[in-house]
């Protein structure tokens, strides 16, 4: 009787032979290659990925993806004809074949059962939609920020998480960057003495309501318009939304606060030990709002008055000192003599290599990733808090277990979205 050369995926062989209740009696013969010999990474190891919605920042996102041999980048889904073809031509130059599937509907893609997990680097309408829909297919989501658009969507992401199992990682990479790491472990150790205030470097909240002028919708095979503006209230196409010009308009955006804050916010977060909570008060101003904790200690999201660290800078203030740092990877602080624990730190901010590297452990071994949905939802619920309060233009009081405002109805009504039929959380 020949031998059998089978590729054995180690989920279905396990399941297999417990359903058995015996091992594998065939006489199966598994190449070398699949056992990881040669430096190969065997099959059953390797992660198989998909993506939904790459433009810039998810194309920089999928190249750290597919250099760790550990991963196979298989398809992608995409509303527009020339992202599919841009990505596909990178996966296949990759690999060196022509087997990277295209889709324009993510629920085809999310229907493989071969794929593990996806990569989601949509607008920011799509982002919580589309990491709910993976998580109720079985897929393990790494996503860009920021992970929601309101304050309900993001309970609506930790919650569907947590029921499914499934890991998710946002995209706020400044978790796994070295300096932003020293900065964090400084407070933990005390070395700044007792926190007092954090600083979080957010943009202008200002956003606008208006549209732009109405152009020839294209056919849909380029551009599906009606699944590009999935959620969001419909509205004439014009072409520079899709060529990211969608940022600043509030059916797509959360306003600067966001923006930003969901990297640096999540930041401050982290470093005060505060993954389990949000402020409690949001005072806004002109540039942001100054927020406070039920302990006293103060956030403060600001857009200025920064020492040039680099974008999404963090401060944060203690009795006994201070630091501040950014994405140069630079860092300033006090006393001088804390410098000595480290010195460089030459991967910057914008960086997710290592960031990915952890989901992908993550995946594996199934523990939390360092920016789970839990404390992704959470620094954007403070996130999406004080922009509800910018634009009221008054002190607002919010119950962190409820995650609800107190006493304030329209504040409340603020924090939902109506979305366009059929989509559905």
């Amino acid at each position: 009787m020949p031998e059998k050369m089978i590729k054995l995926n180690r989920r279905r062989l396990l399941k297999t032979a417990a359903q058995a209740g015996a091992v594998l009696a065939a006489p199966y013969v598994i190449p070398g290659a699949a056992l990881g010999m040669s430096g190969a990474v065997a099959p059953s190891e390797r992660i198989v990925l998909g993506a939904i919605g790459l433009g810039g920042r998810g194309t920089g996102d999928l190249g750290s993806f597919m250099g760790n041999s550990d991963v196979q980048f298989v398809a992608i889904c995409d509303v527009r004809k020339q992202r599919r073809e841009a990505i596909k031509a990178m996966a296949d130059t990759k690999y060196g074949n022509t087997d990277c599937a295209m889709y324009r509907d993510m629920h085809e893609i999310l229907a493989r059962p071969d794929i593990d997990a996806m990569l989601i680097a949509t607008g920011d309408r799509w982002h919580t939609m589309a990491s709910i829909t993976a998580a109720k297919a079985g897929k393990d989501v790494y996503c860009e920020k920021p992970c929601s658009m309101t304050i309900s969507e993001s309970r609506a992401l930790a919650d569907t998480y947590r029921k499914y199992g499934r890991v998710y990682q946002a995209g706020t990479q400044r978790r796994s960057i070295g300096n932003f790491i020293f900065a964090a472990e400084l407070v933990a150790a005390g070395k700044l003495g007792k926190l007092h205030t954090v600083h979080a470097n957010t943009r202008p909240p200002t956003t606008s309501h208006h549209w732009l002028p109405a152009e020839p919708q294209p056919a849909v095979g380029e551009c599906d318009w009606d699944r590009w503006l999935g959620p969001c209230p419909w509205r004439p196409y014009n072409s520079q939304y899709v060529r990211g010009r969608w940022r600043g308009f509030f059916d797509f955006h959360g306003g600067g606060i966001l923006e930003w804050g969901a990297h640096t916010v999540d930041l401050c977060q982290w470093a005060a030990q505060k993954d389990h909570t949000t402020p409690v008060e949001y005072v806004p101003n002109e540039g942001g709002a100054v927020c406070t904790y039920d302990d006293g200690l103060k956030l403060v999201m600001r857009s200025d008055g920064w020492m040039g660290m680099g974008t999404c800078s963090a401060r944060y203030e203690g009795d006994e000192g201070w630091i501040e740092t950014g994405d140069s990877g630079q860092f300033a602080l006090e006393p001088e003599s804390l410098r000595t624990e480290r010195t460089v730190f030459t991967r910057r901010g914008t960086d997710p290599a290592t960031h990915i590297r952890n989901f992908l452990d993550c995946v594996k071994t199934r523990k939390a990733p360092n920016a789970n949905s839990d404390v992704a939802a959470r620094s954007h619920v403070a996130c999406h808090a004080a922009y509800i309060a910018w634009q009221l233009g008054r002190t607002l009081k919010f119950d962190p277990v409820k995650e609800e405002f107190i006493g304030d109805d329209e504040a409340n009504r603020m924090g939902s979205r109506a979305m366009r039929d059929p989509w559905r959380i």
